[in-house]
């Protein structure tokens, strides 16, 4: 396996997004993660996104951070928002999430971000674990979900 920088737009990424959002209809039954998100969101040195490829260079894993800084959503100056982690069915269980999300923390602290942030859903259990088991805590909602009743939103200081 390894893990390598690419722009939110290249193909693969889009393949691994289009996979993560057919992940959230059929956990959430709605059309999917209405977050906007630019392929500039994820230019360092405001923000990465990595993708996995298994030895088959294929995709298997993908993350990203962006920066963010107090809004009008709930941010606060200098939080790293995590995105789009996700690993295709047949690769989870490796512990390919927990190295993403390790090289993703690695990258925000090196860029000067101060706190980790992340909104995740009720209906991924496995992801709250993952970001419980890795240090983060509840911290107040932020972002465009933070209204929604199966929303629940982490942070970790960096």
């Amino acid at each position: 396996m390894n893990i390598r920088r690419v722009r939110f737009d290249h193909p693969d990424a889009v393949k691994l997004n289009d996979e993560v959002q057919a992940e959230y209809h059929v956990r959430y039954g709605d059309g999917g993660d209405a977050t906007v998100l630019d392929a500039t969101d994820f230019d360092p040195p405001r923000g990465v996104y990595l993708i996995v490829y298994d030895d088959r260079d294929r995709p298997v894993a993908t993350g990203g951070w962006r920066t963010q800084d107090h809004n009008a959503e709930g941010n606060l100056d200098g939080d790293a928002e995590l995105k789009r982690m996700f690993v295709v069915e047949q690769a989870r269980g490796l512990g390919l999430a927990r190295r993403v999300l390790a090289a993703l923390e690695a990258d925000a602290r090196a860029a000067g971000r101060l706190r980790m942030v992340l909104e995740t859903g009720t209906k991924q259990p496995e992801a709250i674990a993952l970001y419980l088991s890795s240090g983060y805590a509840p911290c107040a909602k932020f972002g465009h979900y933070r209204h929604h009743e199966e929303s629940r939103c982490y942070a970790k200081q960096l």
